[in-house]
């Protein structure tokens, strides 16, 4: 790791390095919270997590060849380690500090709905042109980024890295670490309202994190977006606005979209045909995911990759390449039926994102659905608003799950006589009721909040 000897990095985190004595300036070669993945000459950082403590291992990952360690306690061993008042502070500041040595292009993603997709779209068309590191999974929060930050290699051109909140707060100091070169914002939707409360208050959260680019960053927004569409400049620059068509929303404050797609041609769960103009330039293009918000993250995509000087055949190439990844979009074909895998997470928009994908697939259609978490005051009319669509779009038959989501059987029951209704106090009952009721050609949606453990189902349909 470039610049990260135990002295500079007790510097970085402000924190007190002790029994170095001939080793201060060796480099440490990888930094890890998990005593599992300590390899020779690897500093460990004991944090405190909610199920164990890291100081508790610190004894064994110098067994397993721990160059430091970074504590909160002295420790009565002859062994470098580096006392902080907090282990979890030390981690995003030596994350800056790393980030900082690294010549490296930064993108950051945020938004309220579509950060990990859009960030395996840009990540896919920025490869057809640089080596390019990217956020794991959702490895986005305090604890997440900066051990996404500590993969990268010196070889890396770009980063692109997801940043996810929940609080005020919380994206000051993501992005005081991240400090992007290039800062994309998907969507202002109806995520994490028990702390923030609105979407002006989600706005308000999400966009702290401009108050923290270097001089001339690019800012990158959903120009269809009523929030969004009504920032006019960040920092003095006006931003990249994206969206479908021209046109821009009544709330607008900008002149016109840079990027927007034309031609859309929705091709079922096979994905859709469209034209991405992007100023004089037009990139004609088939994203292989299903879907309209995917045309959000080709757009983001490509937009980025104009900043960074791509072509049009490699945006069309990194768009066409895109991968599907589990619980998000995932089409999974079995011998007798087609699984929509969307069960990582859910809220409001993304759930009837998703029940729109359902409703273009050939077969008898089933939803399977459980609660969505932290939608605040009105997490019941939230609920019956996703079943009220699911109604309208002619889903045949819902399965679902858990309190809340009995407010979507209701609201599917009131606004549709033809669709087959299924409603289960718990994910276990309902399982051993879908398994049985499942048939060859059905196409099967599965989607609920994260806490609602959804992978279960998935895994049960798929080794019926």
């Amino acid at each position: 790791m470039k610049g990260m000897t135990l002295d500079a990095m007790a510097k970085a985190c402000h924190g007190q390095l002790l029994g170095a004595n001939d080793r201060r300036f060796l480099n440490a070669q990888g930094i890890v919270i998990d005593s599992r993945k300590i390899q020779q000459d690897y500093v460990f950082v004991a944090v405190r997590g909610e199920r164990t403590d890291g100081h508790e291992y610190i004894s064994q990952v110098f067994t397993d060849g721990a160059l430091a360690v970074i504590c909160e306690h002295p420790l009565n061993i002859h062994k470098p380690y580096i006392l902080v008042k907090s282990t979890k502070q030390a981690l995003m500041d030596l994350a800056a500090f790393y980030l900082s040595q690294l010549d490296i292009t930064a993108v950051g993603i945020t938004g309220s709905v579509g950060k990990t997709s859009t960030k395996e779209m840009i990540a896919s068309v920025l490869s057809q042109k640089y080596n390019v590191h990217k956020t794991e999974g959702n490895l986005n929060n305090e604890i997440g980024l900066p051990l996404t930050i500590f993969k990268i290699q010196e070889q890396h051109q770009v980063a692109v890295l997801e940043m996810g909140i929940s609080d005020f707060g919380e994206m000051h100091r993501l992005a005081s670490v991240t400090r992007p070169n290039i800062a994309v914002i998907t969507n202002i939707g109806l995520s994490h309202l028990k702390d923030l409360k609105s979407r002006d208050g989600i706005m308000k959260a999400k966009t702290e994190m401009f108050d923290h680019l270097p001089e001339g960053a690019a800012v990158i927004l959903n120009g269809d977006d009523d929030k969004l569409s009504t920032i006019g400049q960040v920092n003095g620059t006006a931003p990249v606005f994206y969206g479908i068509g021209r046109e821009k929303p009544q709330t607008a404050v900008y002149s016109e979209k840079t990027v927007y797609a034309e031609d859309i041609e929705p091709m079922g769960l096979q994905g859709t045909h469209l034209a991405i103009h992007c100023g004089s330039d037009v990139v004609k293009a088939q994203i292989p995911i299903p879907g309209k918000h995917c045309a959000y993250n080709a757009l983001a995509a490509a937009a980025v990759g104009k900043q960074l000087g791509l072509s049009n055949d490699e945006i069309r190439a990194g768009i066409e390449q895109i991968q599907t990844i589990d619980g998000r979009t995932n089409l999974i074909q079995t011998n007798s039926m087609t699984i929509i895998d969307d069960c990582y997470n859910a809220n409001p928009i993304s759930m009837k994102a998703s029940i729109d994908v359902l409703a273009t697939a050939c077969g008898r259609t089933i939803a399977v659905l459980g609660d969505m978490g932290d939608l605040g005051e009105e997490e019941h009319e939230m609920h019956y608003d996703v079943g009220k669509h699911l109604a309208q779009k002619g889903i045949q038959v819902l399965f679902c799950a858990g309190t809340l989501a009995a407010d979507i059987a209701k609201a599917a029951r009131e606004h549709s006589t033809e669709c087959d209704v299924h409603v289960f106090a718990d994910r276990d009952e309902m399982l051993a009721e879908l398994l049985p009721f499942l048939k060859e050609g059905d196409a099967v949606l599965v989607k609920a909040s994260h806490f609602m453990k959804f992978s279960t189902v998935v895994e049960s349909i798929i080794t019926m």
